[in-house]
């Protein structure tokens, strides 16, 4: 006869192995967060011949009956201006913050979350950056909740670790869990909502190589203007992305690209030539085909700015 504690040490055995597997399943298929995850293939994940759902359908909160605690988060997909149902945002500390389902504590969802929290179990948060299109992030783990505020603060592994060190040199921890944040969460987000917005092309040069494309900044994330937002990025290719953060390519608001006169002068190789001097002059070619999210014109106006201090 099979005991409880077996019973008990199946169930987490089963829970270990679905997560370990999700998160290969989804590293495979985003190329290790090169690409984002559709809808439609998030159902090809199976697990002992099983499809098996990562994501609930209609609820922010997967947690499924066969777990004791939550196995994913969602983020729903919004245009500029629009307003999610919840607003998950960074808290001082510099780690993102995820709402509860409404503002009982009790709710299956907060209580699948809390289940996540005690037990320290590895999340996968999906992002939407597109119409049934998500950025995973993952492992991603609760640290601690605010029920005044109805939500519970998330962090990464590394993130986690620093959470509740009590240190003198706090403030140094904190630059580093919000440096840490913002490589683990935001960029990887932000990069698959500006290459959905370019349909994986360069603006500058429409190379269609998406392990050869970055997402620039406009202006860069460090500045009071630098929001992490598709109108402050723009698809590049990474020798126009360097061109770019170098200020040897500069972007006017009109969309039109400049390059530095002593580079214009310059004789060298075929990359210079072609590559750069070619494209002098030249408006982009790739933007967003919706409006509102093409590149700010007053975000291109600061950085035109500096580029042309230097130039």
């Amino acid at each position: 006869m099979t005991d409880a504690a077996t019973i008990r040490d199946g169930v987490e055995d089963f829970d270990t192995r679905l997560r370990r597997e999700a998160m290969r399943f989804l590293a495979v298929r985003t190329h290790d967060g090169l690409y984002p995850i559709s809808k439609a293939e998030l159902l090809d994940f199976e697990i002992d011949g099983s499809m098996f759902r990562l994501m609930d359908p209609q609820r922010g909160i997967r947690k499924p009956r066969q777990l004791a605690s939550a196995l994913s988060i969602s983020t729903v997909f919004r245009r500029n201006g629009e307003k999610r149902p919840y607003e998950d945002a960074v808290g001082p500390d510099g780690l993102l913050r995820y709402k509860w389902t409404g503002e009982n504590p009790d709710h299956m969802d907060n209580r699948g979350l809390r289940a996540a929290m005690d037990q320290q179990a590895p999340l996968i948060w999906f992002f939407g950056v597109g119409p049934g299109l998500f950025q995973p992030v993952f492992p991603v783990y609760l640290v601690a909740e605010e029920p005044a505020l109805h939500q519970f603060v998330v962090a990464t592994e590394f993130a986690r670790d620093l959470h509740h060190v009590d240190s003198q040199a706090e403030a140094q921890l904190r630059r580093y869990v919000l440096a840490e944040t913002k490589r683990r969460l935001h960029q990887p987000v932000f990069r698959a909502t500006v290459m959905r917005a370019y349909e994986t092309h360069c603006a500058v040069c429409a190379l269609g190589h998406g392990e050869l494309l970055d997402a620039a900044h406009i202006v860069p994330d460090s500045h009071e203007e630098g929001i992490a937002s598709v109108s402050n990025g723009l698809a590049l290719c990474k020798i126009h992305h360097a061109a770019y953060d170098a200020r040897i390519l500069g972007i006017t608001p009109d969309f039109v690209v400049e390059i530095r006169q002593d580079l214009l002068e310059e004789v060298d190789g075929p990359m210079l030539e072609h590559g750069l001097k070619e494209r002098h002059g030249e408006r982009l070619m790739v933007l967003p085909t919706s409006r509102e999210e093409r590149p700010d014109r007053r975000l291109l106006e600061l950085s035109y700015g500096r580029f042309r201090s230097v130039g």
